[in-house]
Formats: structure tokens, C-alpha cells, sequence
């Protein structure tokens, strides 16, 4: 059987990352059994990055790396009536959360304003990660976000990148059903990855502001939420 290694689960949410959640929404939506194992250390994974699978031996990683493996080996249809100009859409949607990811990652680890909370609300759940553990995690990312740039932005700039691409995700996420119809894609498991690590986490950040301000971002996580949950 596939088994999933992503971060672990916080706040109600199965993984705290957004890729490694759009994984483990994706499996789930596609009917993918699969067990799912929570680690903290990378170290073990295809290019030291989480999430990775292990399937039938093979060690694959990249989210979207993942997703194209399964579709191929199980012979998924979740995306099999799409549209070329959909198709075109998911790939924008994809390249944009990259960049959302980064500036989520930024409001938890790199804003003192928010970082306390999330540090609070981590240990509490995992009480085997110390204080200590966790300032190493915070100088790691720290040096992380000056390599890729958004380290270097203020806080209002960074932030001005995410609203911007939550926006464009305001404009694209229906009120109702999901963003290709009344069946959800890997599209809509993207979405769900990173728009449910923003809506569940109680921490109030201009990006949660944002989110939990605008009705159809908030109707979509829940919903599949609630389907991915069950």
C-alpha cells in the first residue's frame, strides 16, 4: 500500500503544510488507499523536502510529482474530463500557491507578531518538540526565506504577495460546488491544501483576514474538508 510522510497534523488539519495537504486531500478525493505517516525530520525524503511517498519500494517526492505518479499507476479520472483551457488554469493555480506558500510559511515562523502563537499552538500538540527544537527550526527558515527573497520584504510586502494571490483564488473558487463543476479535481485539493492551513489555524493574520472575510474560500475549505475527513 502507498503510504504518505508528510509534516504532522495541526489545528484539525492533517498536515500543517500546505503541499504536504494537498497530497493527503488528493489521495482521498481520488480514492487512493493509502496509509499516511507524520514525521518532522526530512532528512529521509527525495530532496530532503516532505511530503514524499513510498510506493511499492519507489520513494517519490514534489507534490505535484506525487499526484502525476498516482494518477498514471492507479489510472485516476479525478482530472480525465478537463478541459484544455482548465488544464492551462490548474497550472497557474499550481505556480501561484507556490508562491502564497512562501509568504504563509513567513506569517507563522518570521512575523513576531504571529510566530509565539503558532510556536504555542505547535508544542501543545507535540509536546516531543522543545522550545530549543523549535528556535532551530525558526533560524533554519529564517535563512530559507533570505535565500528565495521574501525574507527580505517588510512585513506589508509580504503580505501584499499573498493577498494578491488570494485574491485571484477569491475570483476563481464558485460559491458553489467546486472550481471545474460539481466534481472535485486535483485543482480543488491544491486550493484546499493551503486555503485549510490558513482558515483552521487560529492564529489572525492578514491572510486569515482575508480568507475567512470571503464566503466562497470558506464554503470550499469546508467543504472539502468534511469530504477528505470522513
Amino acid at each position: 500500500m502507498l503510504t504518505l510522510y508528510s509534516y504532522p497534523q495541526l489545528f484539525g488539519v492533517a498536515d500543517n503544510n500546505g503541499y504536504g495537504l494537498k497530497v493527503y486531500a488528493f489521495l482521498k478525493l481520488s480514492g487512493v488507499p493509502f496509509v499516511h505517516e507524520h514525521v518532522f525530520d526530512a532528512s529521509a525524503a527525495p530532496r530532503g523536502q516532505l511530503p514524499y511517498i513510498v510506493d511499492d519500494g519507489e520513494s517519490i517526492g514534489d507534490s505535484e510529482t506525487i499526484i502525476a505518479h498516482a494518477i498514471a499507476r492507479y489510472h485516476l479520472t479525478i482530472d480525465a474530463a478537463l478541459s484544455p483551457a482548465q488544464r492551462r488554469t490548474h497550472h497557474f493555480v499550481t505556480r501561484m500557491l507556490d508562491d502564497l506558500y512562501w509568504v504563509m510559511s513567513y506569517s507563522r515562523w518570521k512575523d513576531e507578531r504571529y510566530y509565539p502563537a503558532f510556536r504555542d499552538g505547535f508544542m501543545a500538540e507535540h509536546p516531543q518538540i522543545d522550545a530549543d527544537g523549535f528556535e532551530k527550526a525558526k533560524a533554519y527558515n529564517a535563512e530559507r526565506y533570505r535565500y528565495q527573497g521574501i525574507g527580505r520584504y517588510t512585513p506589508e510586502q509580504a503580505y501584499a504577495r499573498g493577498l494578491a494571490d488570494l485574491q485571484v483564488l477569491a475570483e476563481i473558487v464558485p460559491a458553489n460546488g467546486f472550481v471545474d463543476g460539481e466534481r472535485p479535481t486535483s485543482c480543488d485539493a491544491g486550493i484546499y491544501g493551503f486555503i485549510a492551513n490558513i482558515h483552521y489555524f487560529p492564529i489572525p493574520t492578514p491572510l486569515k483576514a482575508f480568507v475567512d472575510a470571503h464566503e466562497n474560500l470558506v464554503t470550499h475549505c469546508e467543504r472539502v474538508h468534511a469530504m477528505v475527513s470522513a
